[in-house]
């Protein structure tokens, strides 16, 4: 087996790599059709998911194929090779195997358990078929994935361990609220009518939002969502039911009209730039409250730890040094050593300007009044500039660490503000993302993307279900391994039953140049005992070197067959390609 998988995903790279990384469907087709032209290569399928791109190939040298596949997924996604490659992740033989079986069960997606990889990764198989990339190979491995993950949910819990990225999604956007109160009576705008956009807005229907509206750019597809959502979700037959849906289908063109009557937006969209621009989203929000929106440096609920501070200009620097500083406790305690009218400036409310130019054995008497304890002010006044320099070099190492000069004042109490429910949610599920990551810092607007997706994802727990369907894998992965190496000896062990019917035919032809006098009946009484002769001997070894084959290190079997039995070389490898092309016409299961 020489199955080789070079890929990047949501556990090895940055989200804003995956998102410059990401492969339409031309870049897929151009990809597969080079990767198999390629040398070292005569296999190849790509799967690519919103959190994932992962090249599969067939390759008869390693270091070579690696080098190919990593060339070319550099070319076609358009990052340089530098840059993509320490985020690179190689797979081989059965490890290749073992990565391909877990992201078919849910293990490695970024929501654990989720059940859409199953459809990506027949998607996939369809589309090497079509191209006609995919061999024998390929098509036993991606087959068997399929019955692997769908034997994991059949099998075990671990769909409670995890759900679709879109009900993950929406989770977040409900932030620890149930989903159907949530959702209950919300209007919905869905951007995009794939296979993605169409679970998010079967989700929502199904978490009872009152109204859906598809924008898409191929306006018949969004027109046969919204009428299939009509058609399951609507109004039913009794009147009196206020929970059906309103589903309609409008022009993209439309978009901006509708996100100010939208309550929820989903996205998930081909698009290569911006679908929606946070100036979009602002006027948007201020055409349906009818007050201007700003950004702020938390928005209304988006991500606070990886999030830029908007730029400063000039402007806001002299901002800062015109307005008053907070008062401050500091100097008026008893016994303080600092002289606060001293410190130029007042004190800040991080407390930079408190210690700006402070010498330092001053700032150690500070330190240790501040902690409780006293210090000799004429001792520490006996220090030496080295001693000195120690201090210093101390406090910057500490203001490294933390971004900042440690605080020197009693911790005032923090007051949580509470902040008001958003006045649109929004949640991005494409690749490279739809929306502006800037939304986040908008107020009354809340953006759950895929790389705030990744963040809450790390921290949800895993199922006890997880641990079985680890198991179900290794056992999955032995016996694809086994069945691989017996395959190997198959085009052998066939070529072997065809020298022998061969020898019998002839040895036949000959008994009759010498029994001419042979009648029908007597000729083949004579045949069938040969054949039969012939299919005892060669029963218990053909099968015996099958399951030898079949264990760790079998290979060898097949090489001595043929030269015991002295077969042809051609005649085997006729078998093999006879067998290849077999594999090769067969669709999806």
């Amino acid at each position: 087996m020489s199955l080789l998988v070079v890929g990047l995903s949501h556990r090895s790279a940055p989200v804003s790599v995956l998102e410059r990384a990401a492969l339409g469907t031309d870049a897929q087709i151009k990809l597969l059709q080079d990767t198999v032209a390629a040398e070292p290569t005569t296999e190849a399928a790509v799967l690519a998911t919103c959190n994932r791109i992962e090249l599969y190939a067939d390759v008869d040298k390693f270091h070579a194929g690696v080098a190919e596949l990593s060339t070319l997924l550099a070319q076609h996604s358009g990052v340089g090779l530098d840059e993509l490659t320490p985020y690179l992740y190689v797979h081989y033989e059965d490890r290749a195997v073992h990565h391909f079986f877990s992201v078919a069960c849910g293990l490695d997606s970024m929501v654990v358990g989720e059940g859409q990889i199953l459809g990506q990764i027949k998607d996939s198989l369809a589309k090497a078929q079509e191209l006609h990339s995919a061999g024998r190979l390929l098509n036993d491995l991606f087959q068997q994935a399929l019955r692997v993950g769908k034997r994991a949910h059949s099998e075990t819990g671990i769909d409670r361990a995890g759900q679709s990225l879109v009900t993950f999604g929406l989770q977040q956007l409900a932030e620890g609220a149930d989903v159907t109160v949530w959702a209950r009576g919300k209007k919905a705008l869905v951007i995009g009518a794939g296979s993605m956009s169409s679970l998010a807005a079967a989700t929502l229907a199904r978490a009872g939002v009152a109204e859906i509206v598809v924008a898409n750019r191929t306006a018949d597809r969004a027109e046969r969502l919204a009428a299939l959502l009509e058609e399951q979700y609507g109004p039913g037959l009794d009147a009196a039911d206020d929970t059906h849906l309103l589903a309609r289908a409008v022009p993209m063109e439309s978009v901006p009209v509708e996100l100010t009557r939208a309550d929820v937006v989903v996205s998930c969209t081909g698009a290569t730039g911006l679908v929606l621009a946070a100036e979009e989203v602002a006027a948007a929000v201020e055409g349906r409250t009818g007050r201007p929106v700003a950004f702020d440096g938390a928005g209304s609920g988006g991500r606070t730890a990886d999030r830029a501070p908007a730029p400063r200009t000039n402007a806001d620097s002299a901002d800062v040094r015109q307005t008053p500083l907070p008062p401050t406790s500091v100097g008026t305690d008893e016994n303080c050593p600092l002289d606060v009218a001293a410190v130029q400036g007042g004190f800040s409310v991080l407390g930079e300007a408190a210690v700006a130019g402070m010498d330092a054995a001053t700032l150690e008497q500070h330190a240790a009044w501040a902690a409780g304890s006293a210090v000799d002010r004429r001792e520490a006044a006996r220090r030496s500039p080295e001693a000195d320099a120690e201090l210093i070099t101390a406090l910057a190492a500490t203001a490294a660490t933390v971004g900042r000069i440690p605080e020197r004042r009693k911790p005032e109490p923090v007051i949580d503000v509470p902040r008001p429910a958003p006045a649109l949610s929004l949640l991005d599920l494409a690749m490279p993302r739809d929306i502006d990551a800037a939304v986040h810092r908008l107020t009354g607007v809340r953006l759950v993307d895929i790389e705030s997706l990744a963040e809450a994802s790390a921290d949800a727990p895993m199922a006890a279900d997880v641990d079985q369907v680890r198991r179900i894998v290794s056992d999955e992965v032995a016996a694809f391994g086994a069945a691989l190496r017996a395959a190997h000896i198959t085009p052998t062990v066939v070529a072997l039953r065809a020298m022998a019917a061969d020898v019998v035919a002839n040895e036949i032809a000959r008994l009759e140049g010498r029994l001419p006098g042979l009648d029908d009946k007597h000729r083949g009484e004579i045949t069938q005992t040969v054949r039969r002769v012939v299919d005892k001997l060669l029963h218990a070894p053909t099968v015996r070197v099958k399951q030898l084959a079949a264990e760790p290190g079998g290979a060898g079997y097949a090489d001595a067959l043929r030269t015991l039995f002295d077969l042809d070389q051609e005649t085997v490898a006729s078998v093999s390609r006879a067998e290849d092309s077999t594999e090769k016409n067969r669709g999806p299961r």
